[in-house]
């Protein structure tokens, strides 16, 4: 190698720097020299701007150009890094623009590293340069965790509002600042089948703009060869042929829109009652639940009804830990209904004792609107005053826009329960981050079994982003595992700390409708945010009474409808769990049989 001459030949060519640039340049051929593998990629960058300019510059001396050139054609590494640094030695004297040639070439790393050393030194460029290259060539793979770390300080300062002027750096941080930026809430449309959840999902995708005209037109054309005119707008949420044929949603629809302040992800849940299990699981996301009421005579009675899926769905919205709840009053537009206050009372006044029942407080989370989700009234702007005299307040939109934000636990460690799975080069899982914060390429656990796994790539709401907080839907691509190794109810947790798991838990249950009564040996289904288990109860421990909160001193025998209790559960495989007060998401729960719900609970503390 011809070490020894090039630092020479840089010396004479660069006095400007004196020696200290020397030793530099010195220095860092030794670290290269033997590091050279790596960064063979990097050769024909700088190899042919250097030339041109050696010999731009010192046309009196051809041979030294040569002795250079030689040099990088026998160690890229040290010419194409020392070259770097040579460029910036010579820019003090002559020409910038050759300083301005080498930043393409590590894009993420300059940015970096060049604001700290910008203190007193004699040539601040070629310091950092020489750190910089330093560090992109020392660690070519694991080169984004620094990074990646820095990114991270980075959301936290511009959330605390300071040091905004670090952030551009390269493509996907930008996307990681709007997503600092918009809160993102996830909305779950619920109520009795046919009240018209889907179309009101696809007007609201229409007015924001999500849907294009083109697209609508398409499912319009469609929908009237079938001569189902008036459901063009759910096809927009109800994606499959199936779904489109009968016009009911079966599975979970998903789609999101954006308003100024916020981020919002529709969950279109399925209102039959065959389907329940899915609408558990889409209510097991959400935030914000949107009961949609149907106004049309005859319509309201029968979802209300004992039968009916209001009533369950409301129910089910507040056990799945639903913060806020608004009720649409649907079909105002209806020939029957006609924008009819009397008619738009009756419907309110018939559902708020029971929504306060199950503990909506209509001063904080408990909110009316009429709406016609056929027509868009009401939904983005607020209805007109010929139509509807009576009703002054807000349009849908502006008052979810207008909701207090939610407290999210950024800091706590990373879980995430999965809702769906994929295979697509590798295996996607679907689901919303319940708390922590995650980047690409770091490692995590897939619970219960306790596989590692790492991150290949996220994306939020289907745009490609480097890192996801909570209350985000997220799809993350894993690397390390089999798709059929995963189910839905399986939680993506922290290494550091996992989440609990177990299969024998003490729980408080409320029986909400059940026929006989239940004693041990009783088996039902249990839905956990997103995991289906069957479970038995083991042992009834005690009664809790419903207005003093004290315990039987005695184990009861049984337990019947609208009685508290205390008792001991097994599931029939491992899950995973938090007990309520650790973190109540993951400690909620509801009990089904016969395609009932016929308890709610909470897990007070896991066993075994």
């Amino acid at each position: 190698m011809s070490n020894n001459g090039a630092p020479d030949s840089w010396e004479n060519q660069a006095e400007v720097v004196g020696e200290q640039g020397a030793k530099d340049s010195n220095d860092v051929s030794t670290k290269f020299s033997t590091l050279n593998v790596n960064a063979v990629e990097f050769v024909p960058s700088f190899c042919q701007p250097s030339q041109a300019s050696d010999s731009s510059e010192s046309p009196t001396t051809p041979q030294k150009s040569e002795s250079d050139s030689t040099n990088s054609a026998e160690s890229p590494v040290l010419n194409g890094c020392g070259d770097a640094g040579d460029s910036g030695d010579a820019g003090a004297a002559s020409a910038s623009p050759r300083v301005e040639e080498p930043p393409p070439v590590p894009p993420a790393t300059v940015v970096v590293a060049a604001p700290p050393p910008v203190q007193s030194d004699s040539s601040p460029t070629i310091d950092s340069w020489d750190a910089d290259a330093d560090d992109a060539l020392l660690t070519p793979e694991d080169n984004n965790e620094p990074e990646e770390e820095e990114t991270e300080q980075q959301v936290q300062a511009t959330e605390d509002g300071e040091a905004a002027k670090k952030i551009p750096k390269k493509k996907p941080v930008r996307v990681e600042d709007t997503r600092s930026k918009k809160e993102h809430v996830n909305v779950v449309f619920i109520g009795h089948v046919d009240a018209g959840k889907s179309t009101i999902g696809g007007q609201i995708m229409s007015l924001t703009g999500m849907v294009d005209k083109r697209t609508l037109e398409k499912y319009e054309r469609e929908a009237r060869e079938k001569s189902r005119e008036s459901w063009y707008l759910s096809w927009a949420l109800d994606t499959n042929q199936e779904e489109r044929d009968k016009g009911k949603t079966v599975e979970v629809g998903r789609a999101y829109f954006e308003t100024d302040k916020k981020h919002f992800t529709i969950l279109d849940a399925p209102g039959h009652k065959s389907f329940v299990p899915n609408m558990i699981g889409g209510a097991a996301q959400a935030d914000l639940a949107v009961l949609v009421i149907s106004a049309r005579k005859g319509e309201f009675e029968t979802g209300f009804d004992r039968g009916g899926q209001t009533r369950e769905h409301a129910m089910l919205a507040k056990t799945a830990g639903v913060k806020h709840l608004v009720a649409l009053v649907n079909k105002m537009d209806d020939p029957t209904v006609a924008w009819e206050e009397k008619r738009y009372n009756e419907c309110r006044d018939k559902i708020l004792p029971y929504l306060k029942k199950l503990g909506f407080n209509p001063a904080k989370d408990l909110s009316f609107l009429p709406v016609s989700g056929q027509t868009g009234q009401g939904l983005l702007e607020r209805v007109s005053e010929e139509i509807c005299p009576w009703y002054r307040g807000p349009s849908f939109i502006q008052l979810i826009d207008e909701l207090p934000s939610l407290n999210r636990k950024m800091d706590g460690p990373f879980i995430m329960p999965v809702v769906d799975k994929y295979k697509d080069m590798g295996t996607v899982l679907m689901g919303k981050v319940e708390a922590g914060t995650t980047r690409k390429s770091s490692t995590l656990y897939l619970m219960p079994n306790r596989v590692q796994v790492t991150v290949d790539q996220l994306w939020s709401d289907d745009i490609e982003v480097t890192s996801i907080g909570p209350g985000e839907n997220v799809k993350v691509k894993l690397k390390g595992i089999e798709e059929e190794d995963v189910s839905p109810g399986f939680v993506l947790c922290d290494t550091v700390e996992p989440i609990t798991t177990g299969r024998v838990f003490d729980a408080q249950v409320v029986i909400l409708e059940h026929k006989s009564i239940i004693c041990a040996g009783y088996s039902a289904v249990m839905h956990i945010h997103c995991a289906a288990e069957e479970v038995t109860v083991k042992a009834l421990i005690c009664l809790v009474d419903k207005k003093t909160g004290e315990k039987s001193k005695t184990r009861p025998r049984f337990v019947k409808q609208d009685q508290v209790a205390i008792m001991r559960i097994e599931c029939a495989g491992v899950i995973c769990l938090e007990p309520f007060k650790k973190f109540a998401q993951m400690g909620r729960f509801t009990l089904r049989d016969e395609n009932k719900t016929i308890a709610i609970g909470k897990v007070l503390k896991v066993i075994e």
